[in-house]
């Protein structure tokens, strides 16, 4: 207990110290993060506003923004202190806030995805029974099912992880405190917390991946017995978004916390953890809008609105 007292900051040593390296890098993130904020906080907005977007594939999409948003706002800003040679150092209270915010949002986006997968299978398998069968009430529910499993399970994972005792010398090599990072220096056996890691992934990672899987297969089913080729055109459309967020965040999130050997904060797994904490929360407002055209015409309607306002 004197060692872990004894660590009242981490040194978090980033990326490169080649300062022309540094400063791009810091141009870069600081536009991958305004259009994270800006892109989702607009995705927010339009749902809100438009009552064409109020249902259920749009109720889970707005709180994937908020997740989105809340991912850019918890790492983003210290690594870009980082960047600038401001910052290196995060306190032991911050740098646990920083696990535990984390794991809360990954995990939560997982069954988030999951179930946002169910809604797609429900829309295109029994479309003639999707709004008795998504009801508010089972969106609700599966909503709050992966904001309550989120904040459970990541509080376990953060809790166990920062009662071990740390000895130093505490440089985390990371842009942020990454749990696997940050359980490479403490002075003690960390198998307890790697097994719980390891299952808390198989948990919301393969399982959900499997029942995405499932409806998706289930879509193709359907999607082969469509005769005509606009059918075709409009019912992959409707799923090909969501396909490709999830083939970001589960391909990236497997490869680094479920392949042997792959999460030692390396130069790849630094790459890794940019594309599922900075990348695909910038993409994901993208990916959402210029496949859509509801939320399409939904902006198109809101420039005017806005234009009027301002007189």
């Amino acid at each position: 207990m004197q060692n872990q007292t004894a660590v009242t900051e981490f040194i978090l040593l980033g990326f490169s110290s080649n300062p022309v390296l540094r400063v791009s890098l810091f141009v870069l993130f600081s536009v991958l993060c305004s259009a994270t904020l800006m892109g989702n906080a607009l995705v927010f907005v339009l749902i809100c506003l438009d009552y064409r977007l109020h249902s259920p594939m749009y109720f889970f999409l707005c709180h994937l923004s908020i997740v989105d948003i809340c991912y850019a706002s918890n790492n983003v800003p210290h690594m870009l202190g980082n960047l600038l040679g401001q910052g290196r150092t995060i306190s032991f209270a911050g740098c646990g806030t920083q696990i535990h915010l984390y794991l809360i949002f990954a995990l939560t986006e997982c069954v988030l995805l999951a179930a946002m997968s169910y809604d797609r299978y429900v829309a295109i398998c029994h479309p003639l029974r999707y709004f008795l069968i998504m009801n508010w009430r089972l969106c609700l529910t599966l909503t709050a099912v992966s904001w309550a499993f989120g904040f459970m399970f990541g509080t376990l994972q953060a809790s166990l992880a920062l009662r071990l005792p740390f000895c130093g010398p505490c440089n985390v090599d990371h842009f942020f405190c990454e749990i696997l990072a940050v359980l490479k220096l403490a002075c003690t056996d960390t198998t307890v917390n790697k097994v719980l890691i390891f299952a808390v992934c198989v948990c919301f990672l393969l399982f959900p991946l499997v029942l995405i899987l499932i409806s998706y297969l289930h879509i193709l089913a359907t999607v082969l017995h469509i005769q005509s080729v606009a059918g075709w055109h409009k019912t992959l459309s409707t799923c090909g978004s969501h396909l490709i967020v999830v083939g970001l965040f589960y391909g990236n999130a497997i490869f680094m916390y479920m392949v042997p050997g792959s999460g030692n904060a390396s130069g790849r797994e630094k790459v890794l953890s940019l594309f599922y904490s900075v990348i695909n929360p910038s993409l994901n407002p993208l990916i959402y809008t210029l496949r859509n055209k509801q939320v399409k015409e939904a902006f198109k309607k809101l420039i005017p609105r806005c234009h009027l306002s301002s007189l």
